[in-house]
């Protein structure tokens, strides 16, 4: 009884994987980052809409809107991106009738159930020494260090985008 019994699950395994189009449950799979992105109640922090400017070298910059999901304000104080070997938070201010960029002092200010918008000519990720060109369509992962919590992985999207006279480049008032 026993190896008819066992001849029979083998028969039933082999039935189910052998030709590959039979589906077999398997155990859930952990929520990537951008299935993390598309859920807001997903996590504490999620950004949606995540892209890079493209470039071919030097300066780039990221965009995207920051979501807060909980009941205190969460602060982002820095980024890492395999991109780019230095990674700064940063700001568009007016200085002496000018527009120039500069790192964001104390980080983005998420507030509680809020979003906070990082775009061009205004908040953004800045990417600095970027060696590799950053194309349209590429995937460019993401960490964003929060203050005391989890940090925020992502992956954003190369965009081309010349609105606005971006340039990210050195001598656009970069302080």
């Amino acid at each position: 009884m026993f190896s008819r019994h066992a001849l029979l699950l083998a028969a039933a395994a082999i039935a189910l994987t052998g030709c590959g189009s039979a589906q077999v449950a398997a155990a859930p799979a952990k929520q990537s980052p951008a299935a993390a992105q598309q859920s807001p109640t997903a996590a504490a922090l999620t950004i949606t809409d995540p892209w890079v400017k493209t470039a071919k070298k030097g300066m780039s910059a990221a965009f995207g809107t920051l979501v807060n999901n909980t009941d205190a304000e969460v602060t982002i104080v820095s980024g890492a991106s395999p991109l780019s070997p230095k990674i700064e938070l940063h700001e568009v201010v007016e200085s002496g009738g000018k527009m120039i960029m500069r790192p964001k002092a104390g980080g983005f200010v998420i507030p509680a159930h809020g979003t906070h918008e990082l775009r061009p000519g205004g908040d953004h990720i800045m990417l600095m020494g970027v060696a590799q060109e950053v194309l349209p369509g590429a995937r460019i992962p993401f960490t964003l260090t929060v203050k005391g919590g989890e940090p925020l992985e992502f992956t954003a999207i190369g965009k081309d985008f010349a609105g606005g006279k971006e340039d990210y480049q050195p001598g656009m008032g970069h302080k």
